[in-house]
């Protein structure tokens, strides 16, 4: 016979009243997602009916249009929602399982990682080839990267290198939160330093290149790379659903989180592992997509609570959106080209980085 009493009803209803509405805000966020990205691929230099969209999609309409939709601007699209997606949750992770709130792959120092890892790959392995213009380009030209899986690789193990070094120094050495960012900080100018020197001795083609990989840019992305991306949100965002009682326990200290059974050290080298995972490959296919990765949770974490179930899933919501947000303003406003989305979520995370920076009491 159990001696534990019942559960308040008043506790379980406000219980269920909170996961309806947690249900419904997400519901809200997939349906303006939805209604962004059929935005998207109506609105640009070839604008479209939404009908015409809607028949392409469907396989029911095979001209121009079509080849727009199907070829140009739904691949664009859906590597945006993974790489937001995925920035997203890499930052929810991150920011747990280090305790600090102003931590994610930018401010850690993970993007300029993997911003020198594919300089070096443009500099050393051939990948230095350059088409096109980053912002202005006609219907026969566009602006790419050549040699493309060796860039990515290359910045995908700067990626990973960077979260390895300071998740090493986070746990191994139990820095304080703020030294953890003073590590991304010292890291990060370290790879901004070694970029510039590669700069400095590439020719005009290597140069153009790495400039405009730095920007950052989801239009590269081929249907193999959105397929890598959505692979490893998805598994970072299972990892959150499945261990958010952890992830919770976690919240309350090291000491709590083990004192009820919680493994703390192998949960942040799965969780940080994944988070590295998912950064690197979208960093390898995207470029630098800055504060992304901070913007998102915080958004989530105000509207939806510190639960890490839900927390994940809005996250990730929100993630997709400024990104999809972002490169549609981008396309929109540059007219025949598109502005680097990287610049534009600068000018949305900056502000946010500086006002968590300056705020007092809790974060």
């Amino acid at each position: 016979m159990s001696l534990s009493p019942p559960a308040s009803p008043n506790l379980v209803e406000n219980h269920l009243a909170r996961q309806r509405a947690q249900t419904l805000r997400a519901v809200t966020l997939g349906a303006i997602l939805a209604a962004l990205s059929l935005y998207a691929l109506a609105a640009g230099s070839y604008d479209l009916h939404p009908a015409k969209v809607v028949g392409a999609l469907l396989g029911q309409d095979h001209g121009a249009g079509a080849v727009v939709v199907r070829t140009i601007r739904l691949p664009r699209i859906l590597a945006a929602i993974c790489g937001g997606f995925g920035l997203a949750v890499s930052g929810v992770l991150t920011q747990s399982l280090l305790a600090n709130p102003l931590a994610s792959p930018f401010t850690l120092g993970v993007s300029h990682g993997a911003a020198f890892g594919a300089a070096c790959g443009i500099m050393f392995l051939g990948g230095g080839g350059f088409s096109g213009n980053a912002v202005f380009a006609t219907a026969g030209e566009t602006a790419r990267v050549t040699g493309l899986f060796a860039v990515s690789l290359c910045a995908f193990a700067g990626a990973a290198a960077t979260t390895a070094a300071v998740s090493a120094l986070a746990i191994l050495r139990r820095l304080e939160p703020q030294a953890v960012i003073l590590c991304g900080v010292a890291l990060s100018s370290l790879f901004t330093a070694g970029t510039i020197l590669i700069q400095f001795f590439a020719d005009e083609l290597q140069l153009a290149a790495i400039v405009f990989w730095t920007f950052g840019d989801v239009s590269r992305a081929g249907w193999p790379q959105i397929a890598a991306m959505a692979g490893a949100a998805a598994v970072t965002a299972g990892f959150c659903l499945l261990a958010r009682q952890d992830l919770n326990a976690l919240l309350a200290g090291d000491d709590v989180a083990a004192s009820v059974g919680v493994a703390t050290n192998r949960l942040r080298l799965w969780g940080m592992g994944l988070a590295a995972l998912t950064t690197g490959v979208v960093v390898a296919v995207c470029g630098v997509i800055a504060f992304l990765g901070l913007l998102a949770p915080h958004i989530a974490r105000r509207t939806t609570g510190a639960d890490h179930g839900p927390l994940a899933v809005h996250a990730g919501l929100w993630g997709a959106l400024l990104l999809l947000a972002s490169d549609t303003a981008g396309r929109l406003l540059a007219g025949t080209g598109a502005l680097p989305v990287g610049v534009l979520t600068s000018f949305l995370g900056a502000p946010l980085f500086l006002f968590l920076l300056l705020r007092k009491g809790r974060l």
